[in-house]
């Protein structure tokens, strides 16, 4: 199925995908790149014969988005979700705003996300009603089913999801509960998301790691055994674990395009010496203000991008004496802006979260 280029950009394309779980999705033309305008079926709809394509188009004569009236929809078994993603870190929204529970256990988080037989995503996340205080809640299923405390990029696009379902313009900001403490988001004039992280956590202990504190009760520039290798690791929570690494005892300065992520990713993961499993960064370091980052995520595999990662990236590369405060940190779906202010210790994120599409799925 091909559309041709010519189409307006206020043209609606609305497409049905069924197969197992009788998936529906909708996209809206006008907030997708030039590049995608035009849409062909995929190898999906060649392997499994039970796939069908069906499209059809009309004009709008405003801009406003459908989200609010589609997923103020109530039928039965039906999630109606928004999918969004931050340089490529993709996420299935889910209004859960009338209840405390996830509307989706964690082993239907693991089908939606499947990128083959499911919507795909690297996670769920729920916007639920706050707590102790907050505007919102937000919990996060990550494809393997397993629940992390926090996402930075998933914060950014809750934070596009709350001010789409509220239909609120400009510069806004608000409070959210997560499993990493408060975190307060700010969308910006430009559409970009700017969030308070808050401070990092350095002590061993808390991060956490078994790997010996060797300064001020932090791990800084250890070294870790992986396969005969010996990696110099820094250790940073931002309310989820990170093992950061800049260099072995081999190389000083990290190829990161030449790593292979899924071989070498895994065994920092599981390490025994990250009893809660951890997130992996491989950096690659530019100038003092230009850093390069692949990651490995707890829990979702290699990723294009991870908020939290990032933020940990110039943490350990400030305490190894390798950046200033203030980076561009390049992740492979593009720049994120990091900020980790000396007089207050918080850090602060800045990057994109973009509506992807719209779709409804039989649970």
């Amino acid at each position: 199925m091909a559309m041709a280029a010519s189409i307006p950009n206020s043209t609606n394309i609305t497409y049905s995908r069924r197969y197992h779980h009788h998936l529906t999705s909708s996209i809206k033309l006008s907030q997708l790149p030039s590049q995608f305008k035009i849409f062909k079926s995929t190898s999906s709809s060649i392997q499994n014969p039970s796939f069908r394509v069906s499209a059809s188009m009309s004009i709008e004569a405003t801009q406003k988005a459908p989200q609010v009236s589609f997923l103020d929809r109530k039928e039965s078994g039906v999630l109606h979700f928004v999918k969004y993603h931050g340089l490529g870190n993709d996420f299935i929204l889910v209004d859960n705003r009338d209840s405390v529970e996830p509307k989706v256990t964690p082993d239907q988080a693991v089908k939606l996300c499947d990128r083959n037989f499911g919507v795909g995503a690297d996670g769920v996340i729920f916007a639920m009603p706050g707590t102790n205080g907050t505007d919102y809640t937000m919990r996060i299923f990550n494809s393997d089913g397993s629940e992390p405390e926090m996402c930075g990029n998933g914060v950014r696009c809750f934070a596009r999801f709350i001010a789409d379902l509220d239909d609120t313009q400009g510069k806004q900001s608000f409070t959210i509960h997560t499993g990493a403490g408060l975190i307060v988001p700010e969308i910006q004039d430009d559409g970009k998301v700017k969030v308070d992280m808050g401070q990092p956590v350095l002590r061993a202990l808390d991060v956490p790691t078994k790997l010996p504190a060797n300064k001020d009760q932090a791990v800084v520039k250890a070294r870790l055994e992986i396969d005969g290798a010996t990696w110099n690791v820094t250790c940073v929570s931002m309310g989820n674990p990170h093992c950061v690494t800049f260099s072995t005892s081999e190389c000083k300065n990290l190829l990161v395009d030449d790593l292979n992520l899924s071989e070498i990713g895994p065994k920092f993961e599981h390490h025994e010496v990250f009893p809660a499993r951890t997130n992996t960064e491989f950096v690659q370091v530019y100038s003092r203000s230009h850093l390069k980052m692949r990651v490995w995520e707890r829990g979702a595999g290699a990723t294009l991008a991870c908020g939290t990662g990032a933020c940990a990236v110039v943490v350990a590369a400030v305490l190894e004496g390798l950046s200033e405060r203030n980076c561009t940190v390049d992740l492979p779906g593009g720049p994120l802006e990091i900020e980790w202010r000396e007089e207050d210790n918080h850090i602060y994120m800045t990057g994109p979260a973009e509506v992807v599409f719209y779709g409804s799925v039989l649970l």
